[in-house]
């Protein structure tokens, strides 16, 4: 599959940086989408099915004045993803950053948790994350960025999502050993792990007294918005170069 279904992308003087986010159609990844465009960079967002919203990031980041397209793709599909990536590169010339804010979240006790959804979450937060990451090795020019979304829940050990904080941790073990393996490149690897943070992920399925409990965990006594944490992605993605094979914890201070 390689059909593009949206396409905004403005003639630029200069050859802009290049980004890649995928979940880019809502949440914290549409709110990384139009940070990074509007630090400048050409970007492309991959969406696993929600055609509209997607669509509205990209009309959003052009009347910004930004260049952007988005695509349907699988993060864990590798003959996709290699479609997304080779349509990023020829349309900008290349790739910078690739952020990978795709992820699926599934809570229950591990006692009661059903192993089909186990198996299908684990297949978008660790075999996403290894082909994205895969990908990226392979293809950001040097001065690059490759930034992956972990969780605070593996600190604070919330019961119920011991199934979602498993598979951030093998996030954070791809995103640290692939920093060491990229030594030469000038290729920095990093994973961000928000904590409670006011998204559709976080918010579905929670009672009010839940969300109120969560909310002031942290000494700062609110959720965290994408805002929040679309500023420490663009912070890693553009002039955080030493920082490198690490987990940063946006969460307000909960941990």
């Amino acid at each position: 599959m390689t059909t593009q279904e949206f396409d905004v992308t403005k003639s630029i003087a200069s050859q802009p940086r290049v980004a890649i986010v995928t979940g880019g159609s809502r949440g914290i990844g549409a709110e990384v989408a139009q940070r990074l465009a509007a630090d400048g960079m050409a970007v492309a967002i991959a969406y696993a099915g929600d055609k509209e919203a997607a669509g509205e990031v990209v009309a959003r980041i052009a009347g910004g004045g930004g260049s952007a397209f988005a695509m349907r793709a699988d993060v864990a599909d590798e003959n996709q993803m290699t479609a997304l990536f080779d349509a990023t590169a020829a349309r900008f010339g290349g790739i910078d950053v690739v952020v990978n804010a795709a992820g699926s979240m599934t809570l229950a006790p591990l006692a009661d948790f059903d192993l089909a959804v186990l198996d299908r979450m684990h297949r978008t937060n660790i075999r996403g994350t290894f082909v994205v990451n895969q990908l990226a090795a392979r293809t950001v020019r040097p001065g690059g960025a490759i930034i992956n979304f972990s969780t605070s829940v593996k600190k604070l050990a919330l019961p119920g999502y011991t199934a979602y904080a498993a598979s951030k941790g093998a996030v954070d073990a791809i995103s640290l050993i692939l920093a060491k393996e990229l030594r030469g490149r000038d290729i920095t690897v990093n994973a961000v792990a928000p904590g409670p943070t006011a998204t559709s992920l976080f918010l579905d399925g929670k009672d009010q007294e839940t969300i109120d409990r969560m909310s002031t965990m942290n000494p700062l006594e609110r959720l965290g918005t994408p805002g929040d944490i679309a500023e420490v992605v663009a912070f890693l993605a553009g002039p955080a170069r030493w920082i490198n094979g690490q987990v940063i914890y946006a969460n307000g201070g909960a941990i």
